[in-house]
């Protein structure tokens, strides 16, 4: 069963106003007027934020974590994110890396494969980031010989 899904342990239903039915906290659940809309609106669309997946091809340095760290977080500067904290793991034998760079604007991750000299890399922006500029960063630190790249708008209201 997965983490999160009714009936799982760690899963707990919210009432109407999205409050947790144990939640013992002070203060009563904020309501929606009061809450604060970061919906991206750009070209009369709303949508939460824009996810890019990258595929990087023929790369370079994928195997070395401190530059994986230092280079996405140069991707996120500047796009105009917020870092709020990272967390990164090799696997051995290959020294593939998979990676995170939290942002208060969602989130940058990384999973490399050196025996293939390629890397998946995951950009979702929401706010006023600019996500498209993560990608000069990662053919910099990277120098991929190609680029593959898809574009999704998630939460799009119609």
């Amino acid at each position: 069963m997965a983490y999160g899904a009714p009936g799982h342990p760690e899963f707990e239903a919210l009432d109407e106003q999205g409050k947790a039915a144990s939640d013992d906290r002070s203060g009563a659940a904020v309501n929606n007027e009061d809450r604060l809309d970061f919906f991206v609106k750009r070209d009369g669309v709303e949508y939460a934020g824009t996810h890019l997946i990258i595929d990087l091809w023929d790369v370079s340095r994928i195997d070395d974590p401190e530059h994986i760290e230092r280079s996405l977080c140069d991707a996120a500067v500047r796009a105009g994110a917020t870092i709020l904290s990272s967390d990164f793991h090799v696997f051995t034998p290959n020294n593939g890396v998979s990676g995170v760079i939290v942002l208060s604007e969602s989130h940058i991750s990384i999973h490399t494969w050196p025996e293939r000299d390629f890397a998946a890399v995951d950009v979702f922006m929401c706010g006023d980031a600019q996500p498209h500029r993560t990608i000069e960063a990662l053919r910099e630190a990277f120098s991929p010989s190609r680029i593959g790249l898809t574009e999704h708008r998630r939460g799009l209201t119609v």
